[in-house]
């Protein structure tokens, strides 16, 4: 809406030349996921696992793991980076896929504590949001499988 002095209210003009609300009320879970697992590369665990709730659940079929709770969650966390002398997190793409459903790609470049040697990986993640707080990941390293399962979460909870 323009005001009577000619400026924009309530809009701002992004680079795209397009008007966009200026703050949503729907708050942006894929850059939240992020924020989380970048606290992660920090060893911030506080902020990583802030965003679940108490009886979340971690799935990781490529490695046989699930875990059901916040603080399970954390102690993996803990120590799967405490394996590590250098730890790095990238995130290649982040989607919300609507219906609570975010579906990430993600780079693994690390070094473990001790050896020259690096691990590069990529990973998918199917995060899970209900009412603000993350209740399920899965995690798996075949992108193409798990874009397909996220698509058809998000389709089922429609």
């Amino acid at each position: 809406m323009v005001g009577a002095d000619g400026q924009l209210r309530g809009m701002t003009v992004g680079d795209t030349g397009r008007a966009m609300h200026e703050e949503s009320t729907t708050p942006d879970l894929v850059e939240r996921w992020r924020q989380a697992s970048e606290a992660a590369d920090r060893r911030d665990f506080d902020t990583t696992t802030g965003i679940f709730a108490p009886d979340a659940v971690w799935e990781a079929q490529p490695l046989g793991i699930t875990l059901k709770s916040a603080p399970a969650i954390r102690s993996f966390l803990e120590d799967w980076l405490r394996s590590y002398e250098d730890y790095k997190y990238d995130q290649e793409e982040g989607h919300n896929l609507g219906n609570g459903v975010v579906f990430v790609v993600s780079r693994l470049d690390a070094r473990p504590i001790g050896s020259p040697g690096r691990v590069e990986e990529r990973w998918a993640f199917t995060v899970v949001w209900a009412a603000g707080v993350v209740v399920r990941v899965m995690a798996r390293n075949d992108i193409d499988e798990a874009r397909a399962a996220a698509e058809r979460l998000a389709e089922e909870r429609r």
